[in-house]
């Protein structure tokens, strides 16, 4: 199976870069913010199948840049998904936990109303409308707290920020389901691999369990670094932002369970190795 994938440098892509029969593509390659460049990629090629990795993830930056966000996370996912519904393949592409507005007592499920915060969730909510639209055989999968030992993440930060840093302040008051970039990628690609008729088309999330605070992910990680900084606990409003956060980021995964046969990880046995590879480098 030819799988091409656009995103080379973030987490996501740079899991699904080590599967046989991927191909990733750069900013070289396809520049999001140029829709119609990623329509011929695909259309030039001619896979049997798309996965999109790629996405303007700079929440805070987003805020000034809405416009930028906007073209990479909705407007090139759409031409995206028109291209595969042109070859009649399936397309899979990731969302965000931040389309909701945090307010909710417990986990998120697919159908409840979205009610984006900030500009970056807007941005995804819209490009999850686009793509649905488009008629492709598509899916949208929304993730969250997403690590590995690539890219930018609350693992990297944490173990970077404690070589410099005696006391840590960390939220406390958000909860959501870290989720390991490498289950991301091969969910995605069991997903993309089956047989996929319209009826199983559509929103899908996928998180890791169990479900922590940012403060209860912080003491996890130093844990199993051997690191040991002291730790503070703050609340979001102490620590202000451009963009404001979800309170409460945890996702239902019964659906893609019941529909695809695809469990939740436990983000704690892969955080281990991720770690491993972190301090390493």
């Amino acid at each position: 199976m030819k799988v091409l994938v656009f995103g080379q440098s973030g987490q996501v892509a740079r899991e699904l870069s080590a599967y046989a029969g991927v191909t990733t593509l750069s900013r070289q390659d396809a520049d999001l913010l140029h829709p119609e460049a990623c329509a011929e990629a695909i259309l030039s090629r001619e896979p049997d199948c798309v996965i999109n990795a790629a996405a303007y993830t700079q929440v805070d930056r987003a805020e000034e840049d809405e416009q930028a966000a906007m073209t990479i996370n909705a407007d090139s996912p759409e031409a995206m998904a028109r291209a595969c519904s042109h070859l009649d393949i399936p397309f899979a592409t990731l969302s965000t936990d931040y389309v909701f507005d945090g307010t909710a007592q417990k986990p998120w499920r697919e159908e409840d109303p979205v009610k984006p915060v900030n500009a970056y969730g807007r941005t995804k909510h819209l490009g999850e409308q686009a793509v649905v639209a488009s008629g492709a055989r598509a899916l949208v999968v929304r993730t969250s707290w997403v690590f590995s030992p690539y890219g930018s993440n609350f693992v990297k930060s944490m173990l970077r920020a404690a070589k410099t840093t005696a006391t840590l302040n960390v939220v406390d008051d958000q909860v959501g389901g870290p989720t390991p970039a490498k289950s991301i990628a091969a969910a995605m690609l069991s997903m993309v691999s089956q047989p996929l008729g319209q009826e199983a088309c559509g929103i899908y999330h996928f998180a890791g369990a169990p479900s922590v605070t940012w403060y209860e992910f912080a003491q996890e990680i130093f844990l199993l670094s051997g690191q040991d900084p002291a730790l503070s606990v703050i609340s979001t409003a102490e620590y202000p932002t451009p963009a404001q956060r979800p309170a409460n980021s945890r996702l239902d995964c019964s659906k893609i369970r019941d529909v695809f046969g695809i469990e939740q990880p436990d983000w704690r046995h892969n955080l281990r190795d991720v770690i491993r590879e972190c301090l390493k480098a």
